[in-house]
């Protein structure tokens, strides 16, 4: 004989998990007392509309620690805990929200409905009725006395399939089951969470609807469709293929699972060129994704990100600034791409533009080691360009090979020799430039002196090389007596001095 207790607790395991998550737009109201709790309540909420659960997470435990009596933190939280499922967790910031401001109503319904999933009815219908008596909206009037007449039907329905149990009439309580399930039921939240963007949510409800019947492939057909539309390829391969376990002819499931697998492997493909340095194939590659799914907002700029990563480590500044730039216009916040655009503009040498984009991009990362370094490096390289630039002395790009530098050096030792020039004001002139275009070789084509000089140290400037030893041109043009600036090659000018 199967007990009361036992009976009833097997019946309201069948209410599903119900999630209602109302929006709050209170102006005027502040996070926290400190510029950091706002933060992390702001980055918070950006993160849960994007389904990035854990994310959020870590930063309303954050908000909470760092302003214990904020309640709008606690009810984030909570929000946030029953997104992923964890309706016990939820409970506990949902009664402190309520003992911090017990006329918070939107907390209120979102306990009693939370009660009301648990099979709580009497305490769900306590936070209903104090709802009702504590002057709300007309939008809240409507829910808690809905919820209600939820909870007394629940109440008659489970009374029901308990005597029908009990009779062992199994399959009228399993009819009278049902009618739970469609009373509780969330496809028009769902509906509702889509078309006003809070796909977290829609997310959350979804799982939730997964779990309820062993062959609801259905649920995992919109999971995969919305993970899709948020840009996660992968995760949304995840769902589609549990779809396709269930039931191998699905048309929907198997229709998008070919197309969510072609894009995975263009993805993937294209990130291992780029780990394979390469670039110019992963762009192309990335092009592809682009012309794959060219209606999915996420996978363009996923593709524009990573094609202007690839254009900036394989030296094409002027189309990686492009890229870049387009990317930032929709997301000005990417710290990925601010980096990238950043090292491009060092490539230009556009100093200044390069400085900003690191600096943007410290305030959104802060510990970024890659960021603080690159950051450094571009202003010593600034305050090295408003000096002497040895690249362009020799007009040659900073990625020049040793034999276009010997080349250009050369060529221009041979347009300024002193001995070319009779006029005594010309012929200083073409000595101090003479000696900058021997010294600039001497740098560029010596590697430890060319890396020195590319993070920005000069090491023919004293005042940046104190402590250290290196090579100078002392005395002038004269210290070049005996000295063929052009080594082995054709030329083989004369010394004269006056």
């Amino acid at each position: 004989m199967v007990s009361i207790d036992h009976v009833t607790h097997k019946i309201l395991t069948y209410i599903p998990y119900v999630l209602v998550l109302i929006d709050m737009r209170y102006e005027g109201v502040k996070c926290g007392r400190d510029g950091s709790v706002d933060n992390h309540m702001e980055m918070g909420k950006k993160l849960l509309a994007a389904g990035q659960l854990a994310d959020a997470l870590s930063h309303f435990h954050a908000a909470v620690d760092g302003d214990p009596k904020n309640y709008l933190a606690y009810y984030r939280r909570a929000t946030v805990f029953l997104a992923m499922g964890k309706s016990k967790s939820a409970l506990p910031d949902l009664s402190r929200v309520i003992e911090l401001k017990p006329d918070f109503t939107s907390a209120r319904l979102q306990r009693g409905n939370l009660l009301l999933k648990q099979g709580r009815l009497d305490e769900a219908e306590s936070d209903f009725k104090k709802v009702l008596k504590s002057n709300p909206s007309d939008k809240e009037e409507r829910e808690a006395q809905s919820q209600l007449t939820k909870s007394d039907e629940i109440q008659r329905l489970v009374a029901e399939a308990h005597s029908s149990f009990s009779s062992q009439d199994y399959v009228t309580a399993a009819a009278q089951l049902d009618t739970v399930i469609e009373l509780l039921s969330t496809c028009y939240r769902l509906e509702c969470f889509i078309q006003i963007g809070e796909m977290g949510k829609a997310i959350s409800d979804l799982k939730a609807a997964s779990k309820l019947k062993n062959d609801n492939t259905q649920a995992f057909y919109k999971l995969s469709t919305i993970y899709y539309n948020l840009g996660d390829h992968e995760m949304s391969l995840n769902e589609v293929r549990e779809c396709l376990k269930l039931d191998p002819d699905h048309k929907q499931c198997y229709s998008h699972y070919k197309q969510v697998k072609k894009l995975n492997k263009q993805i993937q493909s294209a990130e291992e060129l780029i780990q394979e340095q390469r670039y110019e194939e992963a762009v192309n590659k990335y092009e592809a994704v682009m012309k794959t799914e060219p209606k999915v907002h996420h996978f363009t700029l996923l593709a524009k990100e990573r094609i202007c990563h690839a254009l900036a480590q394989s030296q094409q500044a002027s189309r990686a600034v492009s890229v870049c730039s387009e990317v930032l216009q929709s997301d000005p916040e990417n710290v990925n791409v601010l980096k990238d655009r950043a090292e491009a503009y060092v490539q230009e040498e556009q100093y200044e533009e390069a400085i900003k984009d690191y600096e943007t991009a410290a305030k959104h990362s802060e510990n970024d080691r890659q960021i603080k370094e690159g950051l450094e490096k571009t202003q010593r390289l600034l305050k090295q360009s408003q000096k002497r630039d040895y690249y362009k002395i020799l007009g040659v790009k900073r990625t020049a090979q040793k034999k276009e530098i010997i080349r250009a050096y050369r060529k221009l030792a041979q347009q300024w020799h002193p001995d070319n020039f009779q006029d005594p004001e010309e012929k200083k002139k073409a000595e101090k430039k003479f000696i900058d275009i021997a010294q600039a070789k001497e740098v560029l084509t010596d590697p430890e002196m060319r890396t020195k000089f590319d993070h920005g140290e000069d090491p023919m400037d004293p005042e940046s090389q104190q402590g250290h030893h290196h090579h100078h041109f002392h005395g002038g043009f004269h210290g070049f007596q005996g000295f063929n600036p052009f080594g082995s090659g054709p030329f083989n000018f004369k010394f004269n001095f006056n």
